[in-house]
């Protein structure tokens, strides 16, 4: 399985950028999908998880109401980032995981079974 982050880059405070991650390969036809990032110095901390259907979406409280995880195209899944701050300022993964999330385990790293390889997104003040 391959997933391949796009769409990272410089920007300024307020502005958007759009990620988008594309799984291929594996031969399996859905994964539930979410989208991490780190800072230099700092833990990988989780974003934004959207479950297999679309149905189902989860937010970091630092990004709620900024941020939107969705997935229009089959094994695409996009990340909508308005009012950015400097603090957003990380380089930004996707992971995707096989199974359900087990008891609401959606937000930890380990939960995971695939991950891209980043893309970085800077906001400049």
């Amino acid at each position: 399985v391959q997933l391949v982050e796009s769409g990272g880059g410089l920007v300024q405070a307020e502005g958007s950028l759009r990620l988008s991650c594309r799984i291929s390969g594996g031969g399996f036809s859905s994964y539930n999908t979410a989208w991490f990032r780190q800072a230099p110095g700092k833990e990988r901390e989780f974003v934004a998880a959207i479950s297999w259907s679309g149905g189902t979406t989860y937010y970091a409280d630092s990004v709620r109401g900024r941020f939107t995880v969705s997935s229009a195209v089959k094994n695409t899944v996009d990340l909508q980032m308005n009012s950015l701050k400097p603090e957003d300022t990380a380089v930004y993964s996707c992971a995707a995981k096989i199974l359900p999330w087990q008891n609401g385990k959606y937000s930890g790293p380990d939960e995971y079974d695939y991950w891209g390889q980043g893309t970085q997104v800077t906001v400049s003040s």
